[in-house]
């Protein structure tokens, strides 16, 4: 690393010689700036006839400029007899030859350079930074390469080389100087990954691949070879190769697999769930005495449960998730490592079987066990409020939210019980204070609380205005209520009578994305497709109107695979919802969508 630093002060040192200006050649480069050559070397010349050599290389430049080579090969050779062994002058007169179309000469007096260099670490160092200076990267390389022969070693100068490599953007040979540096130098590992992501785009992935099963034939005890190629699988979302080659170096090194748990979080984030739970199936394998054995068995549910609730389901898969959960409390008690299983439990009785009694019991075991990790202990209290709420003891609920809130100020924690309390209060039909509420959670440091509060206080403000006594809103909030319950055939009845019993309400836009969020919870993606083109159509500046057009692009990309259309919807956030809360991430997404390579 010190040698690195060394090459990097260099650099700065050449680049910062003669900065200091006289009001002569401030006057010449700006002569220069403006093409007025004659009159910039007429300057240049002037200092450098008295004997100031800082201008040197100014005035090299400015008689290159006027293609007065000749001149300028005699004032090189004139330096370099009267600096004998200085090197930067040889490079001058090297870039004189190279900008009169005579790379040959130029080549020969580099090769020169380099042939003679001494077994001297500084001095390659020294040559190489000259050569960068000039702008000449190609032989600075070599001069790095070449100081390896003669030093005799195989790993010298490998920090230099990846910083020039990358400046190249020699992907191979980037590659090759990554590898070399890793085994010494592991913690390196996050540094390579970083660079590849930065400068790979998807066949890239294959030089590293290549590369890296060579090294691990070579050297097979090296893991961080292993490690790196679990990663650019990752990259190239080939989960089950990642798996693999992890698995075959948790086996070699019969490590506590650590490494697969992290990797299988890593997959479930990716939603490769059937990878993931044969990754927590074998750490299972690996016995009840390994240290990941409980957390995997409870990983594993609980990625069972993404799975099956993430696709099309029936009741059948819910029973025997449930039995899953409760079969695997039977076996370890309900304790502070099995909580989290009891949360994710109840929540599945809750929106996905409606056992609210069932639910509500194990939440309040799990709130009741001592010694509950924090964070974990609030989440479960938030989440039993919600439990209290469905099941009719809405005072027991807003009691949870205020504990949470009052425990958690200024956390997004805290703020989010502060956006159920008042979501309780909006489904209940207080609509004063939930609009109380909601204007001081606009300013919420979680965007999504911030733009879920913005859209409920307007939604509220605009009907109230209408109508005072917000009858219909009522009517639509306790539909609001049944979708947040996940009882979406009740839910639409509430819906559908709406505007039977209220028919001059202000509520046809709210009531489409209702049914469209109904439709995505039901994973009809075409009728949610529908009720948000609607909304598009028929209320382009009304309260849902970006909120309709962003879902519409991400259920296009994510859900029915037409990146053309996602790109359309996106586009159309950034050029007619300029002031949305979405803008930032559907230009991120646009880009990505384009191909841009910096997303």
């Amino acid at each position: 690393m010190k040698r690195y630093l060394v090459f990097v002060m260099l650099l700065c040192f050449c680049a910062s010689t003669g900065l200091a200006q006289s009001p002569d050649a401030a006057l010449a480069k700006q002569f220069s700036a403006n093409g007025e050559y004659q009159k910039a070397l007429d300057i240049y010349q002037k200092l450098y006839k008295e004997n100031n050599e800082v201008y040197f290389n100014n005035y090299i430049s400015t008689l290159i400029s006027l293609k007065k080579f000749d001149e300028a090969e005699s004032a090189a050779k004139k330096m370099i007899r009267k600096h004998q062994g200085s090197t930067d002058y040889v490079i001058m007169l090297g870039a004189i030859y190279t900008q009169h179309s005579q790379t040959e000469k130029a080549n020969a007096l580099y090769d020169e350079l380099i042939k003679n260099l001494p077994a001297d670490q500084s001095a390659v160092t020294m040559l190489a930074s000259q050569f960068y200076q000039a702008g000449n990267t190609d032989y600075a390389i070599k001069t790095f390469v070449q100081g390896r022969k003669i030093l005799h070693t195989d790993d010298a100068f490998s920090y230099e080389l990846v910083t020039l490599y990358r400046f190249k953007r020699d992907k191979n040979a980037l590659t090759e100087e990554y590898l070399n540096i890793l085994p010494k130098n592991p913690l390196f590992l996050n540094q390579a990954e970083n660079t590849f992501a930065t400068l790979f785009e998807g066949a890239d992935y294959e030089i590293l691949r290549v590369a890296l099963l060579k090294r691990i034939q070579k050297d097979p005890q090296q893991t961080v070879y292993v490690d790196l190629l679990v990663w650019q699988f990752l990259q190239q979302k080939d989960f089950d190769q990642a798996l693999n080659q992890a698995l075959a170096l948790n086996r070699r090194m019969n490590d506590d697999g650590s490494d697969i748990y992290q990797l299988c979080s890593t997959l479930v984030i990716n939603e490769a769930y059937d990878t993931a739970i044969r990754g927590y199936e074998y750490l299972i394998g690996l016995g009840k005495q390994k240290p990941y054995y409980v957390t995997s068995r409870i990983e594993l549910i609980n990625t069972k449960n993404l799975k099956i609730t993430a696709g099309k389901f029936v009741p059948a898969d819910l029973i025997e998730l449930e039995k899953d959960y409760q079969d695997l409390l039977a076996e370890f008690g309900k304790t502070q490592s099995t909580a989290f299983a009891m949360q994710r439990l109840a929540n599945l009785e809750v929106f996905k079987l409606h056992k609210l009694p069932e639910a509500q019991k194990v939440l309040e075991e799990a709130v009741a066990i001592q010694g509950l990790q924090p964070n974990l202990l609030a989440t479960c209290k938030l989440d039993l409020g919600d439990v209290y709420l469905l099941n009719g003891q809405p005072w027991e609920a807003t009691l949870l939210y205020s504990q949470v809130e009052k425990d958690y100020p200024n956390s997004n924690l805290g703020q989010d019980a502060k956006y159920r309390n008042a979501k309780f209060a909006y489904y209940t039909g207080d609509f004063t204070w939930a609009k109380g509420q909601l204007d001081v959670l606009k300013a919420a440091t979680s965007q999504l609380i911030a733009n879920d509060a913005l859209n409920l206080s307007l939604l509220i403000s605009d009907n109230i205005a209408v109508d005072s006594t917000g009858a219909a809103l009522k009517m639509y909030a306790r539909a609001d209520l049944q979708i947040f319950a996940e009882q979406q055939d009740k839910a639409i009845l509430i819906l559908d009578s709406i505007n039977v019993k209220y028919p001059n309400n202000q509520l046809s836009d709210d009531i489409l994305m209702a049914k469209a969020r109904i439709a995505i919870q039901q994973k009809n993606y075409s009728d949610a497709v529908a009720d948000l083109k609607k909304i598009v159509a028929e209320h382009p500046n009304d309260l849902w109107a970006d909120d309709a057009v962003f879902m519409l692009g991400d259920i296009y990309e994510n859900q029915l695979n037409d990146k053309e259309q996602a790109k359309t919807y996106y586009q159309k956030i950034i050029t007619d919802y300029s002031g949305s809360l979405y803008i930032n991430d559907a230009r991120k997404r646009f880009r990505i969508l384009r191909g841009d390579a910096s997303s």
